[in-house]
């Protein structure tokens, strides 16, 4: 069963507001047809992961962003789990390193490109810094850049130029044969807080709270604000924003799962065909291994 994605898919056309995206839509489907249909688009991805492989001319990546607990981990595991490992590039970004910090903000992220014929998945991205730091403006000042010294001179224009610089970054990705696909995980206020009980009730979850994932908790309403923005400025033909309802993890993954599967059809891969005469000097080397004693 084939789900309609276009209906999370962020419009370049009209103005972007979280509002018109639920958290736990999960249409006709329930949790156990929603698992059988996702082991058929694993299938998929694992035989259209081979031709992009062999043919070695473009390279897909794949970006996802969220708030804490909406299940950005889990996604990866499950939605990418039949892929061959060699043919995939996996980074979660975590705070800027101090040689990172040294360079501009875009450095780290062409570091973790994905080489043509690969997938690259990035765990956090570049966005970040149109996110946490349009939160934490503060943060910005690590990036020593010289015009801004201090967190009031960090206006609109600033941002303006950063959503920018994100277009221009991806398009030169595009036009020399990278696919971007960038998930935004849109769980519900109520469900991140059910998941933060769970992992303080569960000995064995403990280790994913930390003190901190409730101050960030307190600026829902900013990060909304962050997110709306980001993805208004930077969803494109050529790299869009698809807007995932996280509430229900099982239908997350589907959807995702789904969304790559038809973008690699899209792509139309083939395994690639050798030249005459070296199809030919195939057969003689076939002749030769039947020849043998």
């Amino acid at each position: 069963m084939k789900i309609d994605i276009k209906k999370y898919q962020a419009s370049t056309q009209k103005k972007f507001k979280l509002k018109d995206f639920a958290t736990s839509y999960s249409g006709d489907l329930d949790k156990e047809k929603g698992k059988l249909e996702l082991e058929k688009a694993k299938l998929q991805l694992s035989n259209y992961q081979e031709k992009l492989y062999a043919s070695g001319q473009q390279s897909v990546l794949i970006i996802f962003q969220a708030m804490d607990a909406a299940g950005k981990d889990s996604a990866i595991e499950h939605v990418m789990s039949g892929l061959n490992p060699q043919g995939c590039q996996v980074y979660s970004f975590k705070t800027p390193s101090s040689e990172e910090y040294r360079h501009d903000f875009l450095w780290r992220h062409y570091k973790a490109l994905p080489e043509k014929g690969k997938i690259g998945i990035h765990n956090r991205s570049h966005y970040e810094n149109v996110l946490v730091c349009k939160v934490h403006p503060e943060y910005v000042l690590s990036e020593n850049i010289p015009a801004y010294t201090n967190v009031k001179q960090m206006d609109a224009k600033f941002w303006k130029n950063r959503y920018e610089n994100i277009r221009n970054f991806e398009k030169q990705l595009t036009d020399n044969g990278t696919v971007i696909l960038k998930f935004f995980l849109n769980v519900s206020k109520e469900e991140q807080k059910q998941r933060f009980l769970d992992r303080i009730e569960d000995p064995a979850k403990n280790w994913k709270f930390a003190a901190g994932d409730l101050k960030e908790r307190a600026l829902w309403k900013k990060y909304m604000e962050a997110y709306e923005e980001a993805i208004q400025e930077t969803s494109t033909a050529n790299a869009p924003w698809f807007v995932v309802p996280a509430d229900k993890k099982w239908y997350t993954r589907l959807v995702i799962s789904q969304v790559i599967a038809e973008t690699f059809e899209k792509m139309n891969l083939k395994y690639p065909v050798l030249p005459k005469e070296e199809a030919n000097q195939l057969q003689v080397l076939k002749q030769q291994l039947l020849d043998e004693k």
